[in-house]
């Protein structure tokens, strides 16, 4: 498969066939479902916690005596039961990582890729040099690529500071390195922009 390259300015330029390794792959739904499912578990923080009776401080002395009182039989004011007591089964720190072999994470991220180049999701860009990291950048870019109010991702090669700054508070706009893109990122992203660079690392990497 090829694509023409587009330039800055929104015009057509010569073409390039995407690598057949990394866009030709039978996409593996299986997988990719499993790649999210850690992705996202991995995201986790777990750092919820609630204090159990053992925890909360005080309640050391028994409130009132056993017997005699009239009243119900306590054994400490930090029990579940009163006010400022300990937690029932609350929630506490947890680790929620999810490991995956790495060919199977290379599968999801090639079978995602294979997906939006099968429909047409996905534009060639000559380069992403900004002028600097103004907003203004990067949706001038996209109205020119027709993509305006589309969720996107910009694949570049190496750390491109302007067009990752540029797009930090543009929601549903992302810029990532070709060899660290995730495929959690690939997949909910309605295009795939990637540049030249991009692409030839892209094949190096995944081939």
């Amino acid at each position: 498969m090829s694509l023409a390259v587009l330039k800055m300015d929104g015009s057509t330029g010569a073409s390039v066939e995407l690598p057949e390794a990394v866009f030709g792959v039978e996409p593996n739904e299986a997988v990719v479902h499993r790649y999210v499912v850690n992705y996202l578990a991995n995201q986790r923080q777990g750092n919820s916690n609630t204090k159990t009776r053992s925890d909360v401080r005080g309640g050391g002395a028994k409130p009132w005596r056993q017997k005699g009182t009239g009243r119900a039989r306590v054994g400490t004011i930090r029990s579940p039961l009163w006010n400022g007591g300990g937690i029932v089964f609350g929630p506490h720190k947890r680790d929620y990582y999810k490991s995956m072999p790495k060919k199977q994470k290379q599968l999801a991220i090639k079978s995602v890729y294979s997906d939006k180049a099968q429909r047409d999701r996905i534009k060639l860009l000559e380069n992403l040099d900004l002028a600097d990291h103004k907003t203004k950048g990067i949706a001038t870019l996209l109205d020119k690529l027709e993509l305006k109010g589309k969720k996107v991702l910009f694949i570049d090669e190496g750390a491109n500071l302007n067009p990752y700054r540029a797009a930090r508070n543009m929601p549903g706009v992302k810029v990532s390195r070709a060899r660290l893109a995730a495929a959690y990122d690939i997949l909910d992203a309605d295009y795939l922009v990637i540049t030249v660079a991009g692409l030839k690392e892209l094949g190096e990497v995944f081939s």
